[in-house]
């Protein structure tokens, strides 16, 4: 991306520029554009790095749901277990078991313990989890 932004672009720019009128030259345009994008893409991807390095494992809660915590719910209504591991926004991946700590399942699970009950507000509507089993980050 960087390689990108300092290498490849300047050049797409300057050969557009060379071509005439800038406002309407569409060559032009679209490689200003590509560059804006990217240069929003590399300082939304430095701040996350930045976010990470920060990130530290021994302020996340022991012996409760909380960042990492892979959970195995029993789905009242529907009288089935699911397992599911925390993760950021970014790495969710509900087909692969990971939702995000921000989702209404992840933010109602934050902090609970082993046979508590939660109930949440989906936009499908209201279900209800009992939690039957938790691995934090700690344990493995």
């Amino acid at each position: 991306m960087e390689y990108e932004l300092h290498n490849v672009l300047p050049k797409e720019l300057e050969r557009a520029r060379q071509l005439g009128d800038l406002r309407e030259n569409a060559e032009y345009q679209a490689a200003k554009e590509r560059k804006d994008y990217l240069m929003v893409r590399l300082g939304q991807m430095k701040k996350r790095l930045a976010d990470a390095s920060m990130f530290n494992v021994d302020r996340i809660p022991r012996g409760q749901i909380g960042f990492g915590t892979t959970v195995t719910l029993k789905d009242l209504q529907r009288r089935a277990e699911i397992v599911y591991t925390l993760v950021s926004a970014e790495e969710s991946d509900v087909s692969q078991g990971k939702i995000s700590i921000s989702s209404p399942i992840g933010r109602s699970l934050m902090g609970k313990n082993v046979g508590d009950t939660v109930e949440v507000k989906t936009p499908a509507g209201t279900r209800e989890f009992e939690v039957l089993k938790m691995v934090t980050i700690h344990d493995s």
